[in-house]
This record gives structure tokens, sequence and C-alpha cells, in this order.
């Protein structure tokens, strides 16, 4: 080969590789910074085909996208001083490449690092406020929210943005779990005394006043059993006046005819009386029963 053709190969390589040399291309998922021997130039190139000086300028790339930082349980404190296992991550990106740069010289593990320090300070400021209860349950979207605006605020001077943070599980230490189970079963247990001393203060109540509604219909009852026995006896005492009245004799010899037999309804009974008693008023044969036999046996 002639070195004509030589030096024309040379020149055309040396032309191809300064052409290489002098373009990039910026993918949508990257964003990129321009440097001048050191200095940055450019940082707000959109996806594309670009130029440079080559050995003067440079070029450093990002990812674009949504970056996510997840790493293990981290302890913190809640409000009532108790130790809780926090398993979170946080959804970021970069957003100005230049502070970026600045900030980490472009080292995203460091900028993960900064972010997850600023989340844990975050965290443990939202737990100081709150109890375990709350952060479970009751109040655990507003912390996330607060978190993240709040949050942004002090990563915005690093060129990056939290997307979201999300806590994932929280766990009690094996240290702290048993005691707290033990004053879970405590205050179950006292809200089921109170529960069974609220039952037997009704129940007490109740037959209270069953005792009482009994006391009262037994001296209704009573009263009108009374009642109706003064009335029975009022007719009765009616009945044996009238009686009486029509045929005193009579009456007077029924009433001893009663006493003889409740007297002597027992033949070892000894009675001990005089024979001309009133008691054998009508024993005596010289006795007369003038209104009973003169009006019901006159014949005999």
């Amino acid at each position: 080969m002639s070195a004509s053709k030589t030096g024309l190969l040379i020149v055309a390589g040396l032309v191809l590789l300064i052409g290489w040399l002098s373009v990039f291309i910026v993918d949508e998922r990257e964003l990129a910074i321009r440097f001048r021997l050191g200095e940055i130039m450019q940082s707000d190139y959109e996806p594309g085909l670009h130029f440079i000086t080559p050995i003067i300028n440079n070029v450093r790339k990002f990812d674009r996208r949504i970056l996510t930082l997840d790493t293990k349980p981290e302890r913190f404190l809640t409000g009532e001083k108790k130790n809780v296992l926090v398993d979170f991550f946080v959804k970021w990106r970069i957003e100005d490449p230049e502070t970026f740069y600045t900030a980490f010289a472009g080292d995203e593990r460091q900028a993960a690092l900064r972010l997850l320090q600023i989340i844990k300070n975050a965290l443990q400021l939202e737990f100081d406020k709150r109890t375990i209860k709350q952060v479970v349950s009751g109040e655990r979207a507003q912390m996330m929210e607060d978190l993240t605006i709040n949050g942004n605020k002090q990563v915005e001077q690093f060129g990056i943005r939290i997307i979201d943070v999300r806590i994932k599980q929280i766990e009690l230490p094996d240290d702290v779990r048993s005691a707290v189970y033990d004053r879970m079963r405590a205050e179950r247990e006292r809200v089921a005394r109170e529960h069974r001393a609220e039952g037997e203060e009704t129940a007490k109540g109740i037959r209270a006043v069953a005792d009482r509604e009994r006391v009262v219909l037994l001296a209704e009852a009573r009263r009108d059993a009374e009642t109706t026995r003064g009335e029975g006896d009022a007719q009765a005492t009616e009945i044996y006046a009238d009686a009486y009245g029509q045929d005193a004799e009579f009456y007077a010899f029924y009433r001893s005819m009663n006493a003889y037999r409740n007297t002597f309804n027992n033949k070892e009974d000894v009675l001990v009386l005089e024979p001309d008693s009133e008691f054998f008023r009508y024993f005596n044969a010289d006795q007369p029963i003038s209104s009973y036999g003169g009006a019901r046996g006159g014949g005999e």
C-alpha cells in the first residue's frame, strides 16, 4: 500500500474518531450534564442527539427514572416511650442534575444515604407525636403525607424530590412485645371486670325491684283477703243473728248439741261437772224445749 493511501486512511480514521467523540445521545430515561474542563456548562438537555467539542467537553449522565430506597427495618421510639421496628421505603428521583452533581458529585449512593438519614429523622419526629395505635391505624396515612411534604423541603437543596414514603410493616421488638401483650391483657381484664360489676349492679337493682313488687303484691293480696274474710264474717254474723232472732231456744239447743259432740267424741275423756249445771241443761228431762218441741215435734 502506498504512503498516500495510508495517510488517507489515517486521516479518515481520525475524522471518524473526532466525529464519534463530538456527539452523544441522551435517552428518555436519562439526564445529562456537559462539562468544559471540569466546569458545568449545560444540564437541560432534551432526549436526542447532541454535539460537544472533543477533549475540551465531557458529558455525565444520570438516571431520570424514579428510584427506590429500601433498607432494613429501623428502630423508633413512640410517644409512649415504646420501641418499634419500622420497615419502610422511599420513592425519589433526580429533579435538577446540576444541583445534584454539586451536592453529591453525582454519586447516587451518597444521595441515598443522605436521604435515608433525613427520612429517619423525620420518622422519629412523627413517632414522637403519636402512640402505637395511632401509628398503626388511626393516623398512618396522614403521617406518610407529612413525611413526604416535610422531606421535600429538606432535599430540595440537593436537586432531588421525594415521590412517596411508605411504611411496609411495624413490629414490636421481642423484648417489648411480651410487655405490651401483658398490658393489653390486663386492660381487657379490667374492662371485663367493669362489665361484670355493671351487670351485677344491674342484677341487684332488678332483684330489688322484683322483691319490692313481690312485697307489694303480697300485701295487697293479704289486704284483699282480710277484706273478703271480714265481709264473709260480717255476712255470717248477720246470718247467725237472723237465725237466732227467729228461734233463740232452738239456736241455744243447736249450740249445745255441737258442744256435746265436740266434748264426748273420745271415750277416754273425763269431764267432772255438777249434774244440774248449765252444760247439762238439755239432759234434764224436766227442762222443756218449748220452742223446739212446740214448733218442730209437739207430739213427742
